[in-house]
């Protein structure tokens, strides 16, 4: 392939995301604002807040964790063997993603309380621990917001014994918008899809979320508990004061 060929389909990447990002901007603006609200309600009123991904749904979980710029009370609620691929081999984190009943003992152990907060992360929304999990949080008084592609509950079937989908059991749903399969771009002679866009779009629109709850959590005249860089000056000595201020509210310090 060619040096321009290969400039041409990286751009059409570019343009693929960029036409992801627009599409989320224009249509899930309200869902958004809902989301933000609902984090702020629970801020303010004391709760805790917490984000879940199997695989590669977890790295945009990740990037809300003790992030720059970032509210320091988002907690990763981490499930050993599907946090991102770094359980070897890598197919284990899929299997256990279907494993039935799994979702009720990440819950029974996690720190997880009436008033909480939960953002559940998944592209297709099909399988068991994303679908249990969301449902039996809200069981237990938990807000759940899923972030999916809610386009895979018509192109594909329910891989969980309920036969839902995540997006059947959230209090607030946020669509992706990422098409099945994720990948975004095709050429001839290349046999499969290629180039997922799940991550930047996803990641994109929780940083969205969380912007829109700063906002309103200053609209109400409480300071967001937002950290800083460690690599400006004075960082290090500010996020030391909102790890102290909250520190009743998150566990990865701990």
């Amino acid at each position: 392939m060619s040096d321009r060929s290969d400039h041409e389909l990286a751009a059409r990447f570019l343009d693929a995301a960029i036409g992801l990002l627009e599409r989320v901007r224009d249509e899930e603006t309200d869902a958004v604002r809902a989301v933000g609200t609902l984090l702020a309600d629970t801020v303010a009123a004391g709760g805790r807040l917490f984000a879940f991904g199997a695989g590669h749904s977890s790295l945009p979980a990740q990037d809300l964790v003790y992030r720059a710029g970032g509210l320091a009370l988002v907690n990763l609620l981490a499930v050993p063997g599907v946090v991102g691929v770094d359980v070897m081999p890598a197919t284990l984190g899929s299997a256990l993603e279907r494993v039935d009943g799994l979702a009720s003992a990440v819950l029974g152990t996690s720190p997880l309380r009436a008033g909480d907060a939960l953002v559940i992360i998944s592209l297709s929304g099909r399988n068991a621990l994303p679908v249990e999990m969301a449902a039996q949080a809200r069981a237990l008084g938990v807000k759940v917001i899923g972030v999916t592609s809610v386009a895979y509950a018509s192109a594909t079937t329910p891989r969980n014994p309920t036969g839902t989908f995540l997006k059947d059991h959230c209090d607030v749903v946020l669509d992706s918008k990422i098409p099945v399969g994720d990948a975004v771009l095709t050429l001839d002679g290349v046999p499969a899809p290629f180039a997922p866009a799940s991550t930047v779009v996803t990641s994109a629109l929780l940083q969205a979320v969380m912007a829109s709850a700063a906002g309103s959590l200053a609209d109400r005249g409480i300071d967001p508990p937002l950290l800083r860089s460690g690599n400006v000056d004075g960082g290090h000595d500010w996020n030391r004061r909102v790890l102290d201020e909250y520190g009743d509210r998150i566990f990865y310090q701990r």
